[in-house]
């Protein structure tokens, strides 16, 4: 459409248009503010609400009586249009303008009644052919539709638009030419657009099943909700819509797409054809809660980023309490495919800590709780996972647990309880080792050196010390932020492994020793009887000097501590009172809280005196005592 003060047969003054007929006007047509100065014969005769009014008004007797039309679709200029077409000169249909055309025709009631092939059936007649099969043109029409959008929706105007768009992206672009061919047919050798053989240095991209997303993030949140439904309902697949939807929010909500990499910064489709950005008024809270609705069922790795992202948002825009505990639902199903980066969701709330552990919490309680039965996106998309078993799912969680709360530890406002409720949140299976949470408390203890003893035994309950590892017990043996208690019995646990695990070199010794004996070697398995056929005893003999050799070095380990635990029981025999067998190591164990293995024995131990304190001293002298190459941080 030409500018409007460039139509010829009209000229404006201020706020007034008049003709270029010369002839004096009698009637006038108020809209909003501007007047038209025209004549009532072209309008009469094509208009069918102009002749109500013009009825109307003999009654006053008025010489130029003023029509004032509210509410009149499109405003003066879309009304400059029709005066155009009234007065008989050219009308130029374009996509953005067609729809405030057909729209204010069938305001002014100008059907075939009046005047044959009229503006309605024009503009009818031009949506239907040009509109409907160019994917640009159907864009500009769908969007200069949302300032009349009811009427327009009463016309079914914006349901054969969308329908149109959801077709032509549900169907392979390069089938027809889009969208090289809305930009016209002809390329340079470089892959430029050419238009009027002019190099534009526009690229195009047809192979790519998002070459839309750019071009419909134009769109206003209420026509791209719709859309996305219309695309749904028609068979789209998941994943495309998925990544509609994230370009869309990456988009329109701020900060969403500045922490987070990926889509953002890939070539799109050129959507240079005159768009007009969405309004900048749209209320941010309104927008992510509408997002959240649109999100499909399934389950990804960028997928459960972008949720974390959202999650983020709604807790700076203080979205519902709805739109937030169903992200956490949804986070929850796919837990097992998040990163740590991506949990640390900062606390924007009025609270001291510098994270939000309670939508953690949450989010922890849905995966245990819920039972996920999402798919994975297709292959091709959204860097999907391979399906994993619940157990490994539950592994994968606990582990990624553990780091958060390593992480989170270093914060001197964090609560020990908010740490306990952490810990406690997966099930005592889901850990086969419980280095991850050591490690977690012992950042915490550095970082709250005001705890007592009583605060420290109570959060190193939530540890299982059998499940320690031998190195994480010999460092938590020298560790000076575990209260005593605390290290007795790590100190049994680390020897009782020892033990254990020199028996079984021992037994495998034994076992490897006799090669004469067909049996044994049959109970090595295939592997190990292949190598002794292959090369002999020489790979035997072998394996015999590397079990001795580690045999030794726990021998040695076994034996210090053993020292180091009979200076600890004799220096605990001469504080007590008691000179009987009531300093024995079993004995001494039960008296400090440790978990032991029952012995087969009828002899019950006796009971120490509640009474007497544990020096801390003579701990600390056997500590410096033991030559262990260990570091300090466990970390």
């Amino acid at each position: 459409m030409a500018p409007s003060g460039k139509l010829s047969g009209f000229h404006r003054q201020g706020h007034n248009w008049f003709s270029d007929s010369g002839l004096p006007s009698d009637i006038t047509v108020l809209i909003e503010d501007v007047n038209f100065h025209l004549h009532k014969f072209p309008l009469v005769s094509k208009c069918g609400k102009i002749v109500r009014i013009y009825e109307e008004s003999k009654n006053t007797n008025e010489k130029n009586p003023t029509m004032v039309l509210e509410d009149f679709p499109g405003g003066p200029d879309t009304f400059l249009i029709v005066v155009k077409f009234c007065y008989g000169f050219r009308v130029e249909l374009t996509a953005k303008n067609v729809v405030l055309v057909h729209c204010a025709a069938e305001y002014l009631e100008m059907t075939d009644e009046y005047e044959e092939c009229n503006l309605l059936t024009k503009s009818e007649s031009f949506f239907h052919k040009n509109i409907l099969h160019n994917w640009k043109d159907c864009i500009l029409a769908l969007q200069s539709s949302e300032p009349i959008l009811s009427r327009a929706e009463n016309l079914h105007l914006v349901d054969k638009c969308l329908n149109a768009i959801s077709m032509m992206a549900c169907t392979d672009p390069s089938l027809f030419g889009w969208p090289m061919m809305m930009y016209g047919s002809f390329q340079s050798p470089g892959g430029s657009i050419l238009w009027n053989g002019i190099n534009t240095g526009a690229r195009i991209r047809t192979s790519e099943s998002e070459w839309w997303f750019e071009d419909i993030s134009y769109l206003s949140v209420g026509l791209f909700e719709r859309l996305i439904k219309t695309m749904q309902s028609r068979g789209l697949r998941p994943e495309s819509l998925a990544g509609a939807i994230m370009y869309y929010s990456k988009k329109h909500l701020p900060g969403l797409g500045r922490w987070q990499g990926g889509q953002g910064g890939k070539t799109r489709t050129v959507a240079s054809f005159s768009l007009t950005p969405a309004s900048a008024t749209v209320d941010q809270k309104v927008l992510l809660e509408s997002i959240e609705k649109l999100l499909p069922q399934k389950k990804g790795k960028s997928f459960c980023r972008f949720l974390l992202g959202l999650l983020r948002v709604a807790s700076i825009l203080n979205a519902s309490q709805t739109c937030k505990e169903s992200l956490e639902r949804r986070i929850g199903m796919q837990l097992e495919l998040a990163t740590l980066d991506s949990l640390l969701i900062p606390a924007y709330a009025d609270s001291d800590a510098l994270y939000n552990t309670d939508c953690i919490e949450h989010i922890v309680h849905h995966f245990v709780r819920t039972e996920s039965n999402l798919t994975a996106f297709s292959p091709s998309s959204l860097d999907p996972q391979a399906p994993s078993s619940s157990s490994e799912s539950l592994r994968k969680v606990a582990k990624l647990v553990d780091s958060y709360i390593g992480e989170i530890a270093a914060d001197v406002n964090l609560k020990p309880e908010k740490l306990r409720a952490l810990a406690q949140a997966l099930p005592e299976s889901s850990r086969s080792l419980h280095d991850g949470l050591y490690r977690a408390l012992d950042i915490y203890f550095k970082a709250h050196p005001w705890l007592s003893d009583k605060e420290k035994e109570e959060l190193c309950n939530i540890m299982d010390y059998q499940k320690l590892s031998i190195h994480a017990c010999a460092h938590a043996s020298q560790n000076d932020r575990l209260p005593l208690r605390v290290v007795l019995q790590v100190l049994f646990f680390e020897q009782l492994h020892l033990r254990t695990a020199l028996a079984g070199c021992v037994n495998t010794l034994h076992g490897e020793s006799a090669p004469a004996a067909p049996a044994r070697l049959s109970a090595r398995g295939p592997t190990a009887g292949g190598i002794v056929q292959r090369d002999g005893w020489v790979s035997v003999v072998r394996e015999n000097q590397v079990l001795k050799v580690d045999m030794d070095r726990m021998s040695t380990r076994v034996g210090e501590l053993e020292e180091e635990f009979s200076k600890i029981k004799k220096e605990m025999k001469t504080a007590t009172k008691s000179h009987s067998a009531r300093g024995s190591p079993r004995f001494l164990a039960r008296k400090l809280g440790c978990k032991l293995v029952p012995r087969f024995s009828d002899a019950q131990p006796e009971s120490l005196d509640r009474s007497i304190s544990t020096p801390r001293a003579s701990v600390d002298r056997a500590r410096r005592s033991h030559k262990s190459r260990h570091t300090e941080s466990f970390s």
